[in-house]
């Protein structure tokens, strides 16, 4: 299929395949994708095509996002060690269904701007995805609009959605006071005003003099002698 999908572009050397899951352990991947006994929860698979000239490669990319079957998506990029990948174009999705499909991504972001590319990151032995995802868009009006779909509902999950490269902060809970026990409240308090290192005792008072306690006067000593 792939084969007769790209020759229009050039001479092709070779076709390997990437995370593709027999649907029995005694095949290989190659034979697996000959015969098309894929593991029926692998619904998505990777490939290298090379061709003899860079150029026709560079041409294959106009079939990046092509539906080549009902509902679904091939996304085509150029394999090289250098990632070209726009952040600025481009959200950082998370907590999503490890079974979610890119359409399905690609479905809940269209309404953002045009979608360039959905990359849903699976386990490369069982297909499954691990929860997380980029989606890259045409420009970066499209950003601002996916960035209010964070907390949005998809497949029963609400995902987290946001710029790629910043961090996550999980929210910090705040304390509710009138739940807590009033012994509790009056010790929270007070650990609040003091702290640990500090010690609350009487001030001196530079002005004060200090008293010195009377003590009893020691009796004289009587001087022993002889008795004469």
């Amino acid at each position: 299929v792939l084969k007769s999908l790209f020759k229009e572009y050039g001479q092709i050397k070779s076709i390997r395949f990437r995370s593709l899951v027999p649907a029995e352990d005694t095949l290989s991947k190659k034979l697996a994708a000959i015969k098309h006994k894929v593991h029926p929860n692998a619904k998505f698979i990777n490939a290298y095509i090379v061709f003899k000239e860079e150029c026709d490669a560079i041409k294959a990319l106009n079939k990046n996002g092509t539906e080549i079957a009902d509902g679904f998506h091939i996304r085509v990029d150029i394999a090289s060690k250098s990632s070209s990948h726009d952040n600025k174009r481009s959200v950082f999705l998370g907590n999503l269904s490890y079974d979610i499909s890119d359409d399905a991504v690609r479905e809940h972001f269209s309404v953002c701007g045009g979608v360039v590319a959905v990359r849903v990151v699976r386990d490369r032995n069982t297909g499954l995805g691990k929860g997380f995802g980029y989606v890259l868009f045409e420009n970066t009006d499209a950003v601002h609009l996916a960035l209010k779909l964070n907390e949005s509902n998809l497949m029963g999950r609400r995902i987290r959605v946001k710029r790629c490269g910043e961090k996550w902060k999980a929210p910090q809970k705040c304390l509710d006071r009138s739940r807590l026990p009033k012994d509790r409240v009056d010790t929270t308090l007070k650990s609040k005003s003091c702290s640990n290192d500090s010690f609350v005792g009487e001030k001196a008072n530079p002005l004060k003099k200090s008293v010195k306690s009377k003590g009893l006067k020691p009796f004289p000593r009587k001087k022993s002698g002889k008795n004469k």
